[in-house]
């Protein structure tokens, strides 16, 4: 009656930490959701071999990990500075997914006009909301979008 076990092998864990880490698992479970969506294409991917089907479980999983951490530095870079950005349902937040953040970029457009010997790189659709996501997450990023 609103009660269930919780077990580990580990005995210097606290009762404490092992609620925290069980609650945590969510986290984990949302990242892996993330894997599963229609925009990785993964069920597309037919594999027999065990070490293709594990070398595509680590990109996976590295590809989660490291949209997780821009996710973490875009929150924290908003946090720092009190800035907002617009999320799906059109207001400002401070806590956006990196999925909705990204999805506008994909009107940016980088094109190359070249005339006798000059060749002239533009950017198109870039308007100044799409720049500052750039702008918070460091140098890398806005160099890219320069």
């Amino acid at each position: 009656m609103g009660r269930f076990v919780l077990a580990s092998n580990d005995a210097d864990l606290s009762p404490d930490e092992m609620l925290a880490t069980y609650k945590g698992q969510g986290t984990v479970e949302r990242g892996f959701r993330f894997l599963k969506d229609k925009s990785f294409r993964v069920s597309e991917i037919y594999l027999k071999k065990n070490a293709r089907i594990q070398a595509l479980a680590m990109i996976m999983v590295l590809c989660l990990f490291i949209y997780a951490m821009t996710e973490f530095g875009l929150r924290k870079a908003l946090e720092r500075t009190g800035e907002t950005v617009t999320s799906q349902t059109k207001k400002q937040t401070r806590r956006p997914t990196l999925k909705w953040t990204s999805f506008p970029f994909r009107r940016v457009r980088e094109f190359a006009l070249v005339t006798e010997d000059t060749r002239t790189r533009k950017i198109t659709n870039l308007n100044d909301e799409l720049r500052k996501i750039p702008r918070l997450l460091g140098e890398g990023y806005e160099k890219y979008y320069d």
